[in-house]
């Protein structure tokens, strides 16, 4: 009996062994089959429209609010692009320069296309300031508004838009951006939505009904309208149909290059984060927008 015993445990180890290589095989091809299938957030997800309102309410002028709204650790989260990036938010005035005024912010993309993404526009409303916030469609979808009220004697920006002066033209581009912005990677939904909190948590800014006049502007916005066709990978909400193409085209490749159902187990473990730090220009000079005209 004794001459069978160790055979026996031979083809239990044999066996075990085994088992043991096809786990780890599973759980290999399984993790290469999940690695491509993260969450597909929105690009809405990336600017806070109620925290943009905020910050702007207590900028004190328009190119102060841009340097504020592109710094690292602020409500900035927006990557159009997808290139890992968070992208440069570009800020236009406009107005009649009385007692209307407004603030057009677009993102202008490595292929030379701009994409507008909200304007917020301020009216004198007896002694009090309205400040309605409109998200752009593509992003944000349709009808998707906000306003406040804020006494004009504690709006410390409504000094400077009272005082003579041109308008503010962001010109900054890509490979030519302030020293202040430094190429920083979004953060997860979760870190976002706790900076935009702190933000918003005491905010009295309400959605806007789709009737309300104010939902409509007035102002002649230079930037209303501009969309990009090809540049945007990330999800829209109202996507035109050259958009919706585009991102179709670039998820199938994705997926014909090595996406969904991916099986070779040489593909476990690639890096599949998408490109660091490109090379981008950086300039450390200061600049000025245009002038009105």
């Amino acid at each position: 009996m004794k001459k069978y015993i160790i055979p026996i445990l031979v083809v239990f180890v044999f066996i075990w062994v085994l088992k043991g290589i096809n786990s780890g095989s599973s759980q290999r091809n399984m993790a290469s089959y999940n690695v491509n299938l993260t969450v597909d957030s929105q690009a809405k997800d990336g600017l806070d429209l109620k925290a943009l309102t905020e910050l702007v309410k207590n900028g004190a002028s328009a190119e102060g609010i841009e340097n504020k709204l592109n710094q690292p650790g602020g409500i900035n989260n927006l990557d159009l692009d997808e290139n890992n990036e968070v992208d440069f938010i570009n800020v236009t005035e406009y107005g009649n320069k009385s007692d209307a005024h407004g603030f057009s912010f677009t993102v202008k993309l490595d292929n030379g296309e701009e994409q507008e993404i909200a304007e917020i526009e301020i009216e004198k409303s007896g002694d009090n300031a309205e400040i309605v916030t409109r998200g752009n469609q593509q992003i944000y979808g349709q009808n998707h508004s906000y306003h406040s009220y804020h006494p004009i004697s504690t709006f410390l920006l409504w000094s400077y838009l009272m005082r003579p002066h041109p308008f503010y033209y962001s010109p900054w581009h890509h490979g030519y951006y302030p020293s202040y912005y430094g190429h920083y990677r979004p953060v997860g939904r979760n870190i976002y939505r706790t900076r935009t909190r702190n933000v918003t948590r005491n905010s009295t800014v309400k959605p806007l009904s789709a009737n309300s006049a104010a939902s409509k502007s007035r102002l002649s916005n230079p930037n209303r309208g501009k969309y990009a066709n090809q540049g945007i990978k990330k999800s829209l909400s109202k996507p035109t149909s050259t958009q919706k193409q585009f991102r179709a085209r670039n998820i199938n490749r994705k997926v014909s290059s090595g996406g969904f159902g991916r099986k070779k187990a040489s593909s476990f473990g690639r890096n599949t984060t998408r490109s660091s730090y490109s090379a981008r220009g950086f300039s450390s000079g200061r600049s000025y927008g245009g002038r009105g005209k």
